[in-house]
């Protein structure tokens, strides 16, 4: 009688565990292109796209904007704890780029250089 408990507790144990690890969160990538617009930006720098991709065991982030059609690519790239990482070299400017993602469809954070922030938001593009 002993062992038919032991098997049924052993065995509802290894059940639940089954099903916790089915449950559990699915870490969202940050790949994909991305749209943005900071009002707060320099003339030029307002609007663009932000591409992030993940090759070989790394990702990469190329930064776009619409209004000088000036292409940037980050270096640097990282993508630890829910946050995107790089710096970029732009106009005699280090930049560096700090994105929390806050779901699988919006990051938040902020563009810091030598005359200050600007804060940034960006939602993902349909179908990319």
């Amino acid at each position: 009688m002993k062992i038919k408990i032991l098997s049924f507790l052993l065995l509802a144990f290894i059940c639940s565990l089954a099903v916790s690890g089915q449950n559990a969160p699915k870490k969202t990538s940050p790949a994909g292109q991305w749209k943005f617009e900071s009002l707060n930006a320099p003339e030029g720098y307002t609007s663009g796209t932000l591409n992030v991709s993940f090759a070989d065991n790394r990702y990469s982030a190329i930064m776009s904007f619409s209004g000088n059609g000036y292409k940037f690519t980050g270096d640097k790239v990282k993508f630890e704890k829910d946050t995107l990482s790089f710096n970029l070299y732009a106009e005699g400017q280090d930049v560096a780029v700090k994105l929390v993602l806050e779901s699988a469809n919006k990051l938040t954070g902020k563009g810091v250089y030598s005359e200050g922030e600007i804060p940034l938001a960006l939602t993902r593009m349909e179908g990319k």
